[in-house]
């Protein structure tokens, strides 16, 4: 079984973790814990920021305004699902004695936020509205 469906099976059965390795200091698996709920909230927050941008700015184009929409929308859903991900490598990482593993994500997700700052910015100096 490849390494990356072995990832996806501990998403929804973290018990099996505990098939790895030695148990760390109980400090590490809470602040892995809790930087995967920093990133859930993260979440949450694009994905309302999504949500708000669509029903409360009608008067902007419907392109303009369901892209950015679907922009936030789409960084909120890869925010959650990365989450997770990251959680389960680590606490692997950690059982193992091996170093944490990197990731590209933090960088991609603050381009994506930028690209859609950078786009509100544009409409709100320019006002697009709906015609």
């Amino acid at each position: 079984m490849s390494d990356f469906v072995r990832g996806l099976r501990l998403w929804l059965a973290p018990e099996r973790i505990r098939e790895e390795g030695d148990t760390p200091d109980y400090r590490f698996s809470l602040a892995n814990e809790r930087t995967f709920l920093a990133w859930i909230r993260t979440a949450l927050a694009l994905i309302g920021g999504g949500f708000a941008v669509d029903q409360f700015l009608p008067e902007l184009a419907w392109g303009v305004r369901t892209g950015l929409a679907l922009g936030l929308l789409a960084a909120g859903v890869l925010c959650s699902l990365r989450a997770v991900n990251h959680w389960v490598r680590c606490e692997r990482a950690m059982r193992r004695g091996e170093d944490l593993p990197s990731s590209r994500f933090p960088a991609l997700l603050s381009l994506v936020v930028a690209v859609v700052a950078v786009a509100m910015v544009v409409v709100v100096l320019f006002g697009w509205e709906g015609r």
